[in-house]
């Protein structure tokens, strides 16, 4: 049997302002590669788009704002999960998945299968429906995000930023925490999904936009990210 492996896309990377085709041709090509030895789930992110229209209601004196707020970005994954079926050419005509019977359903007859956050649940992204899927498959769990892995500050912000190569799930759950949850947060992986991945021992790898090290983690080769175990 095949071994399955769920990855967590982030939204940045499918669309930080237009399709990045170039990088996701590249991501096409590592997955299609490996799918003689593994199955993929691939749980895709909202990024900016999803940021985007979550701000929008920011001001709005909404009742449930942060409800609302969520479901918009749990519909802009699926959208670009949607895209990701196509962008792979294959037929989405049977929906994107909202459950996770339905994930596991579709993996038994596909190789790859790309879904967006699952229901809605509080403080959660769709980090946390991506750690869920690896406790349910007991399988390794890859983020591929916009940073080469994890840091103790945000790179993008603070050029002191210091990279970890590795670190315990106690200790990543402590840096998550530190963080308040709001929808569309941007960090390497929401307080829930931490939580689910120290829980259950699960392997998480964290890795940039090189798709050279995506193909490495999954060949047991020495890569640039980072491990979390």
């Amino acid at each position: 049997m095949k071994k399955i492996i769920v990855l967590s896309l982030g939204g940045s990377l499918i669309i930080p302002d237009r399709v990045d085709v170039r990088f996701l041709e590249l991501f096409k090509k590592v997955i299609l590669k490996n799918t003689k030895k593994y199955k993929f789930v691939v749980v895709c992110g909202g990024g900016k788009i999803a940021r985007t229209y979550i701000e929008g209601l920011k001001d709005q004196p909404l009742k449930k704002k942060k409800y609302l707020q969520s479901l918009l970005g749990i519909s802009t994954t699926r959208t670009n999960a949607r895209f990701m079926t196509y962008f792979f050419g294959k037929d989405a005509n049977q929906g994107i998945p909202h459950e996770m019977k339905q994930v596991r359903n579709l993996l038994a007859k596909h190789d790859i299968v790309f879904c967006g956050a699952l229901r809605y649940e509080t403080k959660q992204t769709s980090d946390s429906t991506a750690a869920k899927l690896a406790r349910l498959f007991n399988c390794d769990f890859i983020n591929l995000t916009n940073v080469k892995g994890l840091y103790d500050k945000n790179p993008k912000n603070n050029l002191s930023a210091k990279f970890i190569p590795e670190i315990s799930h106690k200790e990543f759950l402590k840096m998550a925490n530190k963080l308040s949850f709001h929808p569309g947060q941007h960090f390497v992986l929401d307080q829930t999904a931490a939580k689910i991945i120290h829980k259950y021992n699960i392997r998480t790898f964290i890795i940039g936009e090189d798709m050279k090290n995506l193909d490495k983690i999954l060949n047991n080769k020495h890569f640039v990210g980072t491990i979390i175990n």
